[in-house]
C-alpha cells in the first residue's frame, strides 16, 4: 500500500485508535501489540501527524518527517488561540481556596 492510499483510508477514528495502541502498547481489546505491530502503528501515527493533522502539541512531526519543537511562547499562543471562552467552565486564581 502506498502512502497516499494509506492516508486516504485512515480516518480520525483509526488514527485515534492507533495512537492509543502505540501509547499503551495494547489494542483496545487489551491484547498486547507485538514489536512489529508497535513499529508499524508508530509509523502510521507519525505519517498521519505529519501529513493530515495540524497539531497544536508541543512536539510534532512536520511534512518532511522532522521533529518540530515549539518554543514555550509559540505553544502558549497556539493553545490560547484554540481555546475559547465558550468552552470555559471555571477560572480560579492561585490564591483562591
Amino acid at each position: 500500500m502506498n502512502i497516499e492510499a494509506l492516508l486516504a483510508a485512515m480516518t480520525p477514528e483509526v488514527y485515534s485508535r492507533l495512537r492509543q495502541a502505540v501509547e499503551t502498547g495494547k489494542w483496545p481489546d487489551g491484547t498486547p501489540l507485538t514489536a512489529e505491530q508497535h513499529e508499524s502503528c508508530m509509523q502510521a501515527v507519525l505519517l498521519y501527524q505529519s501529513k493530515i493533522e495540524k497539531s497544536t502539541e508541543h512536539m510534532t512531526i512536520n511534512e518532511q518527517g522532522e521533529i518540530v519543537h515549539k518554543s514555550k511562547r509559540d505553544f502558549q499562543k497556539s493553545v490560547q488561540q484554540d481555546s475559547s471562552s465558550d468552552n470555559e467552565i471555571a477560572r480560579f486564581r492561585q490564591d483562591d481556596i
